[in-house]
């Protein structure tokens, strides 16, 4: 595949991440998204980057902004906007909402909504791939602000310890909420997993869907070989925290400290593919809205059901 065909692919999902949130956007002050949303707009670079670079079978363990890596690695956009709609037909029978979007079919693994939770599950999941003489790999995906708790620094000592194929993906978009890094950290992420003998490398071009890709595809040269590698890529977050909004009102940020991100993202500033793409992913994103419409809602008997 040439670059220009793959850079297609990858904007094309892309994209389609962005058009999706932008509907949910649209639809969420009709009350019929049960659940809160933490929107990926301007971050989809990561998602699709690091999903290309992976094997069908690896596993992704996600956090609550899990929509773009719900898309990158597959999941199907009917059960994600049912799921989304509190109804039967979602990928969780409507019980789980955004924040713990799954598609195990895909190999995207439970996502949380507990900071830095899923981290030690994908390290788990790397142990097996090892004890099993698997080559496949796991990746834990995570904000900068999950590094700051413990079982961020656990998961990198074990996975170090017992030398398991397992990728620290860190979405690094400088804040935890309404907090800057350096309110919050008197460490780098990198020099950080250099103690624990765990090699490192960070991007900055975050809105680069091909560099992200090739960091990608060279991080984990190293974690099939066996060994943990942790990933930090600069990212921006347009909208704010939790909901559907702008943010700039709280005064912690401006609408200037993410123009500079506006001003390299292709899916702004490619406005000739933009419009080649939208019509079909829009005509998807409208099917997947319309079965998420037709879907009941689930019954007093699913609801003890799937409890473990």
């Amino acid at each position: 595949m040439d670059s220009d065909e793959r850079y297609r692919r990858l904007f094309r999902k892309a994209l389609t991440i962005r058009l999706v949130e932008e509907r949910i956007i649209e639809l969420y002050p009709s009350d019929r998204i049960q659940s809160p949303v933490h929107l990926s707009i301007g971050q989809e670079a990561v998602a699709v980057g690091v999903c290309d670079a992976l094997n069908a079978d690896d596993l992704v363990f996600a956090t609550y902004r899990s929509h773009g890596f719900y898309i990158a690695k597959g999941g199907a956009l009917d059960k994600m906007f049912a799921e989304l709609y509190g109804r039967i037909g979602g990928v969780s029978k409507g019980k789980a909402g955004s924040m713990h979007l799954s598609a195990p079919e895909v190999g995207l693994m439970g996502s949380s909504a507990v900071v830095a939770s899923s981290i030690p599950h994908a390290v788990g999941a790397a142990l097996s791939f090892k004890r099993r003489g698997s080559s496949r790999v796991a990746v834990a995906v995570f904000g900068d602000g999950a590094t700051e708790e413990g079982v961020y620094h656990e998961s990198l000592n074990f996975a170090a310890l017992m030398k398991v194929p397992v990728l620290f993906l860190c979405e690094d978009n400088g804040l935890a909420v309404h907090s800057f890094k350096n309110a919050r950290q008197s460490y780098n992420l990198l020099e950080h997993a250099a103690t624990f003998g765990i090699e490192s490398r960070r991007v900055d071009e975050g809105w680069d869907m091909l560099a992200i890709r090739q960091a990608t595809l060279d991080a984990l040269s190293v974690v099939r070989a066996g060994r943990p590698f942790v990933l930090e890529i600069a990212t921006g977050r347009y909208k704010e925290h939790v909901g559907v909004g702008d943010d700039f009102h709280f005064g912690y940020r401006s609408a200037v400290d993410i123009d500079s991100w506006k001003a390299r993202d292709p899916l702004l500033l490619d406005a000739r593919l933009v419009a080649e793409l939208k019509p079909e992913i829009d005509r998807e994103i409208a099917a997947a809205a319309e079965f998420a419409e037709n879907s009941p809602f689930p019954g007093r008997d699913e609801l003890l059901t799937d409890i473990i």
